[in-house]
């Protein structure tokens, strides 16, 4: 499974950087869309959807969605001349940061309270909406950040934040793997430890320093960007435990089979849904470069 895991990430991680960095960002916004489909397409059995054309429908309603979003907040306007996010941006995504507290909730309570969401498709429906919409939403925030005047600039930012879930998940994996005895929340999953949290947050915190020490910033950026990464590198296992909890209520082990050795599109994002609205929000009120 390690080996699996590690040959199609070697195949994917280049193909996602020059997505990232050289795609026009009205492609980019289509690719992640795609990308956000396939996500609904998975979020499907979650909701005990087992009809191909009920999954096919949620698919296309979240595609609608998305699209609605997309005219209603043009991507080069989404931020302000003055570099302040648009009024309607940040409402959806404090909204949805309020979603994730939520999730947080329901995840530290689990299986209490499961039984009310578990028995209405509605509700699990709108919970893969409030996962997936503004994950969409803030890739675009964060790519089109200054993007008339340096069209990388959001691409730095993105690469930022990939850098702190994946240093996180490293981390937190060979560290839980060696030394991990306390369970995080062992009623929604087993295999997630305390010590692994605590090593994936410091592994987190190493990386971006190096990067940090590289770019040769300056004490008070050190300072902003490690307090990001520790807030971000917490919300990453939000994200990780949220849809291990639909996972184990839904009775399925992995959400897809599309990424050989990872399981669905689901099983790689689950992180990036917490952290990017989280993250999109953290540098338009804080900002560090």
């Amino acid at each position: 499974m390690l080996k699996q895991r590690i040959i199609t990430a070697v195949i994917l991680a280049p193909l996602t950087i020059f997505a990232i960095f050289y795609l026009p960002l009205d492609q980019f916004a289509a690719l992640f869309m795609a990308v956000m489909a396939i996500g609904a397409w998975e979020w499907g059995p979650l909701m005990g959807f087992a009809n191909k054309r009920r999954r096919l429908a949620f698919v296309c309603a979240t595609i609608i969605l998305i699209s609605a979003l997309w005219y209603a907040l043009p991507l080069l306007q989404l931020w302000s001349i003055d570099g302040q996010l648009h009024s309607g941006v940040s409402l959806v995504l404090w909204i949805a940061v309020a979603w994730w507290i939520l999730s947080a909730t329901l995840t530290f309570l689990y299986p209490r309270y499961s039984k009310f969401w578990s028995s209405h498709r509605s509700i699990r429906g709108v919970f893969g909406w409030l996962t997936l919409i503004p994950t969409w939403l803030a890739f675009m925030v964060l790519r089109s950040n200054d993007y008339n005047q340096d069209p990388y600039n959001g691409a730095q930012l993105i690469m930022f934040l990939f850098l702190m879930v994946w240093s996180a998940d490293v981390g937190a994996y060979f560290v839980g793997k060696s030394i991990g005895k306390h369970k995080l929340l062992p009623n929604v999953s087993p295999g997630k430890t305390l010590e692994g949290f605590i090593g994936g947050v410091v592994c987190a915190c190493i990386f971006i320093s190096i990067a940090g020490y590289s770019l040769g910033w300056q004490q008070h950026q050190f300072t902003l960007a490690l307090i990001v990464t520790a807030i971000i590198t917490t919300v990453s296992v939000l994200g990780d435990l949220n849809e291990s909890m639909f996972k184990r209520q839904a009775g399925i082990k992995d959400s897809g089979a599309i990424l050989p050795g990872h399981g669905g599109i689901l099983d790689r994002i689950d992180s990036l849904t917490a952290t990017a609205p989280v993250y999109a929000l953290c540098y338009a009120l804080l900002g560090w470069q």
